[in-house]
C-alpha cells in the first residue's frame, strides 16, 4: 500500500463532500436511497435491532431502520451531512472510517450504504466494522458495480463528445487497495475481513430523475463524474452540460424525466 495515495484519496473525499449535503440530497440521494430496504434486509435488522449506519449521508438507512423499530444510530465523515440526518431525526455523529467512536461488540448489525467507494482502506473499514458487531452480529454493505448504470455512462458520454480529459491530479484509490466490482470481488472482501455465511447479489432498478436534478451533482463535483466535471475549464464545461442535454433525449420518457436502469451489488455477512 502507497501511504501516500491512500492519504490522497481520502482527503480528496473529504474535499468532495465538505458542504456538499444540500447539492447531494437534491441530486443523487434518491438514488443512493433505493437499495435501502434490501440493505436493512440483510443485516437482519428489524424491532429493536441496535444497528449501525455507516456514512449515513443524509440518513435514508437510519430513518429506514427508525421505521422498522430498530436503534438506530449514524455516522459520517462529514460534519453536514451528519447535520443534515440530525434535523431529519437520527441519532448522528462525526465518525471517520476505518476508525469507528464505539467500544468492540456494541451492535447488533452494521449497514453501509455505498460507502466503501468513498474510503482509500476499504479492507480496514469492514474489519473495524466487525470490531463493533457483537458474534452473530450482521453486517451489509452496497457498491456500484456489477452491470450498467446507465446515468453515469450518460454523464461520462457527454463529458467524452466534449472533449473532457481527466486531469493527472484526480484521486484514484491505491490498487493494492482496490477490489474487482463484481459480486465475488466484495465476498472476497467480507471473507478477508474475517466474515462468515458471506453473499453478495447484484440488484438492479430503474432510477427516475429530472435532466436538471441528474445535472447538478455532476455540476456540484459530487462522485467521480462530478469531480471530473468540475476539473475542466468553464468553456468545456459548457460544452459538457451542451452535450449532456442531447444525449439525455435517449432516456427521457413521455412526461420529459430520464429513466436510467442502475445496478450495485448488495453484500452481506455475520461475525463468526
Amino acid at each position: 500500500m502507497t501511504i501516500d495515495a491512500t492519504q490522497n484519496f481520502d482527503a480528496a473525499e473529504r474535499e468532495m463532500w465538505d458542504g456538499a449535503a444540500e447539492a447531494y440530497a437534491g441530486s443523487f440521494a434518491r438514488l443512493c436511497a433505493h437499495p435501502v430496504e434490501g440493505l436493512l434486509d440483510a443485516a437482519g435488522v428489524r424491532q429493536g435491532t441496535h444497528v449501525l449506519d455507516v456514512g449515513t449521508g443524509t440518513g435514508a438507512a437510519a430513518l429506514a431502520a427508525l421505521g422498522r423499530g430498530a436503534r438506530a444510530v449514524a455516522v459520517d465523515a462529514d460534519a453536514g451531512m451528519v447535520g443534515t440526518a440530525r434535523r431529519r431525526g437520527v441519532d448522528a455523529r462525526v465518525g471517520v472510517l476505518p476508525e469507528l467512536p464505539f467500544p468492540d461488540g456494541e451492535f447488533d448489525a452494521l449497514v453501509g450504504n455505498f460507502v466503501l467507494n468513498h474510503v482509500g482502506r476499504p479492507r480496514a473499514a469492514l474489519a473495524e466494522a466487525r470490531r463493533v458487531l457483537r458474534p452473530a452480529g450482521r453486517v451489509a454493505v452496497t457498491v456500484w458495480g456489477g452491470g450498467r448504470n446507465v446515468g453515469m455512462e450518460l454523464l461520462g458520454r457527454a463529458c467524452e463528445a466534449a472533449g473532457a480529459v481527466a486531469p493527472a491530479y484526480l484521486p484514484r484509490l491505491d490498487p493494492d487497495e482496490d477490489f474487482e466490482r463484481t459480486a465475488d470481488g466484495v465476498a472476497g472482501l467480507l471473507a478477508g475481513a474475517g466474515f462468515g455465511e458471506v453473499r453478495c447479489v447484484e440488484v438492479g432498478w430503474a432510477h427516475r430523475a429530472g435532466v436538471e436534478e441528474w445535472w447538478s451533482g455532476a455540476a456540484a463535483g459530487i462522485g467521480s463524474m462530478g469531480r471530473l466535471v468540475t476539473s475542466q475549464a468553464p468553456e468545456t464545461v459548457v460544452r459538457i452540460r451542451r452535450e449532456y442535454e442531447r444525449l439525455a433525449a435517449e432516456f427521457t420518457n413521455g412526461e420529459g424525466r430520464l429513466v436510467l436502469p442502475c445496478t450495485a451489488l448488495l453484500g452481506s455477512a455475520a461475525v463468526r
